[in-house]
């Protein structure tokens, strides 16, 4: 029996977990499998039950589950809260509490949503790449930072950069390990040529790399990438990078596909994981049924195979989108191919086509 947390948050969130499990519930009656599920709330929905983002007891339930799949938090209702009391503040508690210290975020291009993306068809066919984002060090979380005041009157704001070499170690190993299930290549991404901790950062990702002699490394300068994922993304295969690097570059390979309501993500620790979609709560359309769910059914296919190493049934979540996606569209994807369809129908649509 596997153990899932649920977390359907706030916004569309609830809208595409329900589609989410609707698929898992496919499989597991395909596969003979039982997914034992308990949902709590997240976010704004915490804050409008308890008060806070997430209790202690939504925490210590993660702590016990195999997975968690959250939906997405926040919404400009709650904006106006300090900061500590924002939706938000559940998923970093989340992160910390269950020490996920490695996102990873795949960017794929589907045959059939070629004409959605931004790009030419001939720069995008084909990709299929794996960014693998340090989550819990850099610039985020490093110390001192602050605005204070000048004797002029003046402010000035600061943050501070600092990586040690446990926590680059750890995430270089986990994307080496990740590209020896891909293509055998990493890129790892750094400002080495300015950065004091880009420059540690680079010497560790070596070291680290020698001991996967069968994994190719590459360095890329952050700006050069950034360049690069638009001029020739097929170049990449796993991606490993810093904390706000990763969060920019992300988002970035994630327009490749044309909506960032295809792309799931898997946040990883030693001993947890959650799951989620790539896409925020998008508040205007909630209740609506018009959201793509299909992230959300990836971020699935990622728990099936990176937490319960289901790669059969992974897969067959990733076939099942691929041939709904050949007729069908939810608003986000339609062009002048396919039918529309909503949210709910689209997660039937494809928890039909799951097989074993």
């Amino acid at each position: 029996m596997y153990k899932v947390l649920v977390l359907p948050g706030d916004g569309v969130g609830p809208e595409v977990v329900d589609e989410a499990l609707k698929v898992l519930r496919k499989v597991s009656s395909v596969a003979h499998l039982v997914f034992d599920t308990e949902e709590a709330v997240v976010g704004g929905a915490s804050l409008e039950r308890h008060g806070v983002p997430i209790i202690e007891a939504t925490l210590s339930k993660a702590k016990a589950s195999d997975a968690v799949l959250l939906g997405a938090v926040g919404g400009p209702k709650w904006d106006v809260l300090d900061h500590p009391m924002r939706p938000e503040q559940a998923l970093l508690a989340l992160r910390e509490g269950l020490g996920l210290y490695a996102n990873l975020r795949p960017a794929t291009i589907d045959p059939n949503l070629l004409d959605a993306s931004p790009l030419k068809r001939e720069v995008v066919e084909g990709v299929d790449l794996l960014v693998v984002r340090e989550l819990t060090g850099g610039i985020y979380f490093g110390k001192p930072r602050g605005i204070k005041k000048n004797p002029d009157g003046s402010e000035q704001g600061f943050n501070t950069e600092i990586y040690a070499t446990h926590e680059v170690e750890r995430i270089a190993r986990r994307a080496f390990e990740l590209a020896r299930k891909r293509r055998r290549k990493v890129v790892s991404v750094d400002k080495a040529n300015i950065l004091e901790s880009s420059i540690l950062w680079r010497k560790v990702v070596t070291e680290v790399g020698k001991r996967f002699p069968d994994v190719q490394l590459s360095h890329m300068y952050v700006d050069n990438c950034a360049m690069q994922l638009i001029r020739n993304p097929k170049q990449f295969d796993v991606m490993v990078t810093t904390n706000m690097f990763g969060d920019i570059l992300s988002d970035e390979a994630a327009m490749l596909t044309g909506s960032i309501g295809m792309l799931p993500s898997a946040s990883l620790g030693d001993r947890h994981a959650l799951y989620e979609p790539v896409h925020g709560s998008a508040p205007d359309i909630a209740g609506k049924n018009e959201a793509n769910p299909i992230a959300t059914i990836l971020s699935v296919a990622l728990m099936l195979r990176y937490t319960f190493e289901l790669h059969d049934l992974a897969l067959s979540v990733e076939r099942a989108v691929r041939e709904v996606l050949k007729g069908y569209r939810t608003v986000d994807l339609l062009q002048e191919h396919g039918q529309p369809v909503s949210c709910s129908r689209m997660g039937d649509l494809i928890a039909e086509r799951v097989r074993s």
